[in-house]
């Protein structure tokens, strides 16, 4: 029988053991959820503003948390802009100023490229390697495109790569790292891992970098929701003005409004490359794309649950944002003369009321959604004005965990706690420098500052500036540079001396012996593998004018959903690539041709046969979708026919083919 005394003892026991547990939770450091979409646009979300994509579980955060509108990224483009995050510098100081791994260099280009690097500098000290020696659990999940494996850079664990299908499989590198089946959506996927990374560290304090590929291409939305959004948009009015506009390069001629109407109605590759001038979208009707948003909207909301279900949610400071700006610009260019169908997988969105696109300088290139919940610090429902940029997320990172700041690597962060508490706070200008061309637009390399209200771009071909008063002018239609040529020389000069301090590394002419700087990406137009590869694929088949300046031909082990398939890629716009093969027709039996053809998402390509010359089918191969053709070749019996099979450019970007099968069958 259990006595008195024994009876206290107990209790006295369990409220100690109560009361240690309450400490030990006081004491553990906040947990951190960094939350990064790629290719979000500011104007992508319901908070900042978009009447179509439906993000509930983002604007909850935003009404729980501070909302800036003033918030962007380092650069235009997603390697840069990550790095950035990671390190506290800007891309001009790392020298990576680049996606990788980037642009080929262009026949029509001017200048070479500026000199970079081609991966993250190993002499850096990631902000995840500095909270994984304070302590923390870190994970890496999703598009970290830096050319290493995050677990050398600070992460104990990873799930990384590239995202060919949204739909399993999705990519070769995600086989083993990110198992799933048929239908399994990838956003889902890599949401149940960064959830199962939560619940194996909830004892800890954790850092989950999730980095989602989505919403980048390939565009492909959660069905459930594409057909949510089929009929959204069927209810919908017509949206004024017009679909898509022609945005020409600044740094040239000015193009008149005349020409402009011109070049609308001549839609091709050629002409437009020659103009300068690129596809723009201005509506938010893609469905497809709202489907991919509001799965990425669904994930940011489990993660919230699987947080609060494990009582961590008031000890978790989420950051939410992007690394660029929206894909209003086609990925490559392409033109608009396509269905609907094919246009929704070439243009996400539109940045409106914000200018241009991801690869851009413009305002729909950098300007970001970033919302900061940070339970018990912050007033909830807020909304900051003061500017952010990516390199300040690490010492304000530092500063929110009470952990020391190591000024010499975040050279180029400002710590925004002062923005965070609604105290007086400015951060000073801010600055971009992309010495290369774009995939998405034919304008120049070039750079710009924002300091206070006024914002500078500069154009590294012709030196020709731009100035904008982002306070007035958010969309960035009235240039300010001739009527108010003192601000534009301020800014100019403070860019230079900036460029100089940083060591930013510059384009320069092509010239007859010029060669191009290290770091830049040449493509061979040849491809001394091919023959050998396509012998191995369909025996007895030649191979003519295989290059392209931007697919490395030749054979493929696995490619969506196929094994054993061939890529190739016509040597110019109007030199197509030609498998050809003579073959004896076997008399007394029937004799077909036989083989399946897919596309590189981001473009399209024409596929024609010939027979003997006779051009016997001519087919736009679009959808990124494996298509299967059969040619009776009896009529040929007891003959020897030749067979050409091309791959012709449609446009001239990503003009792959894909061949599964090329065979003769009975």
């Amino acid at each position: 029988m259990i006595n008195r005394r024994t009876i206290d003892m107990l209790l006295l026991c369990s409220t100690l053991s109560l009361m240690t547990c309450i400490e030990v939770h006081a004491q553990q450091k906040p947990n951190v959820v960094f939350f990064l979409v790629d290719d979000l646009g500011q104007r992508d979300v319901g908070c900042f503003g978009s009447q179509f994509y439906e993000t509930p579980a983002i604007d909850q955060l935003a009404n729980e948390g501070m909302l800036f509108d003033n918030a962007y990224s380092t650069c235009h483009v997603c390697s840069p802009s990550r790095a950035s995050i990671l390190t506290g510098k800007y891309p001009a100081r790392t020298n990576l100023t680049e996606w990788l791994g980037g642009r080929p260099e262009k026949e029509y280009e001017k200048l070479h490229h500026g000199e970079k690097l081609t991966a993250l500098p190993d002499d850096e000290q990631t902000l995840a390697e500095t909270l994984h020696k304070h302590g923390y659990a870190t994970a890496n999940y999703g598009k970290a495109h830096l050319k290493k494996d995050p677990k050398t850079y600070g992460f104990d664990e990873a799930i990384t790569g590239w995202v060919r299908s949204y739909y399993h499989p999705f990519g070769n590198e995600y086989d083993k790292t990110l198992p799933g089946k048929k239908g399994d959506y990838y956003t889902d996927k890599l949401t149940d891992a960064a959830i199962d990374f939560i619940q194996r560290n909830k004892d800890k304090p954790f850092f989950v970098h999730l980095e989602h590929f989505s919403v980048h291409d390939p565009i492909q939305g959660r069905k459930d929701l594409v057909q949510k959004y089929e009929k959204k948009l069927a209810t919908m009015p017509d949206q004024e003005g017009p679909d898509y506009i022609l945005e020409p390069n600044p740094d040239g001629p000015a193009i008149s409004g005349d020409k402009l109407k011109s070049l609308e109605g001549n839609d091709t590759s050629t002409l437009h490359q020659n103009e300068r001038v690129w596809w723009v979208k201005q509506k938010q009707d893609n469905v497809e794309f709202a489907g991919m948003v509001e799965a990425t909207d669904d994930s940011l909301g489990r993660i919230r649950a699987k947080l609060k279900e494990l009582g961590l949610e008031e000890n978790t400071i989420i950051i939410f944002t992007a690394d660029n700006g929206g894909m209003a610009a086609s990925n490559q260019y392409r033109g608009i003369n396509h269905s609907r169908e094919a246009l929704n997988s070439q243009f996400a969105s539109s940045n409106l009321p914000l200018r241009g696109a991801k690869g851009w300088n413009y305002e729909g290139g950098i300007r970001v959604p970033l919302i900061v919940h940070w339970p018990g610090e912050i007033q909830p429902h807020s909304t900051s004005h003061a500017i952010v940029t990516g390199t300040d997320y690490y010492p304000t990172l530092l500063e929110m965990l009470n952990l020391p700041g190591l000024p010499d690597q975040h050279l180029d962060g400002k710590s925004f706690v002062p923005a965070l508490k609604a105290e007086d706070y400015d951060r000073g200008p801010i600055y971009w420098h992309f010495p290369h061309y774009s995939n998405h637009g034919f304008q120049s390399p070039g750079g710009a500052i924002r300091s206070g209200r006024y914002k500078l771009l500069e154009y590294y071909e012709n030196g020709t500036v731009q100035l904008f008063d982002l306070h007035n002018d958010i969309g960035e239609r009235n240039d300010l540079a001739e009527s108010q040529p003192e601000i534009a020389q301020k800014l100019k000069k403070m860019l230079h001396a900036w460029r100089d301090e940083v060591d930013a590394k510059m384009p320069y002419p092509k010239t007859t012996t010029s060669k191009p700087a290290p770091g830049s990406r040449v493509i061979s137009s040849t491809n001394n593998r091919m023959p050998a590869d396509v012998e191995k694929f369909a025996p007895g088949w030649k191979i003519r004018n295989c290059g392209g300046p931007a697919m490395k031909a030749g054979l493929r082990q696995k490619w969506q959903t196929r094994s054993n398939v061939l890529l190739t890629h016509p040597r110019s716009p109007d030199a197509p690539c030609v498998l050809s093969h003579a073959v004896e027709i076997p008399a007394g039996k029937m004799t077909a041709l036989q083989f399946a053809v897919n596309n590189h998402p981001k473009g399209n390509w024409t596929l024609v046969v010939r027979i003997d010359g006779n051009e016997v089918l001519k087919k736009s191969i679009e959808g990124s979708k494996w298509q299967e053709f059969r040619f009776d070749l009896t009529k040929h019996a007891g003959k020897t026919i030749k067979i050409e099979l091309e791959n012709r450019a449609s446009d001239w970007s990503f003009e792959a083919a894909y061949w599964n099968r090329i065979e003769l069958v009975d």
